[in-house]
């Protein structure tokens, strides 16, 4: 094997040489003496084949009709039902949200009728405060379980 030195270089290819870019003036000196010949370039597309028989407004039209609705949020009453009950109850937010196992902005979020309703947290809400929340007569006091019948048959000895 050849010995080589720190101050050889071996070269396996050699980069392309770049073309020149011509700037404005020359650009135009070539242009009146006739040396250059220049075409303008179109930029508009010439494939249009996927375009042909679309009805852009009825695909607009459809676009418009299938925009997202904001959820449903907590009506406003159910919110007044909630803080006033807690009131009565002397409850804190933080208290009426250890009971239901839930953050106090949950709480605040449904008391002032930002919160996007879910029927869980209002089941929550009803069994701690027992106040009816849901459906008609909202504000009503929850009727009591009536005990079951299998819980209150004697048992034979």
């Amino acid at each position: 094997m050849a010995e080589t030195s720190w101050d050889d270089v071996t070269v396996l290819r050699k980069r392309p040489q770049r073309e020149k870019r011509v700037t404005g003036a020359q650009a135009n000196q070539a242009l009146r003496m006739g040396t250059v010949s220049t075409q303008r370039r179109s930029a508009v597309a010439t494939n249009t084949a996927h375009h042909v028989n679309t009805d852009h407004q009825r695909i607009a039209r459809l676009d418009r009709e299938n925009d997202v609705r904001a959820p449903k949020t907590v009506p406003l009453a159910t919110g007044k039902v909630i803080q006033q009950t807690r009131q009565k109850l002397n409850l804190t937010t933080k208290d009426l949200a250890n009971m239901i196992n839930e953050k106090q902005s949950v709480v605040s979020e449904y008391e002032s009728g930002r919160a996007i309703v879910n029927q869980q947290i209002l089941a929550k809400f009803e069994r701690a405060l027992k106040v009816k929340l849901r459906g008609k007569n909202v504000g009503e006091p929850l009727a009591p379980k009536s005990a079951s019948p299998s819980s209150t048959s004697s048992s034979k000895k």
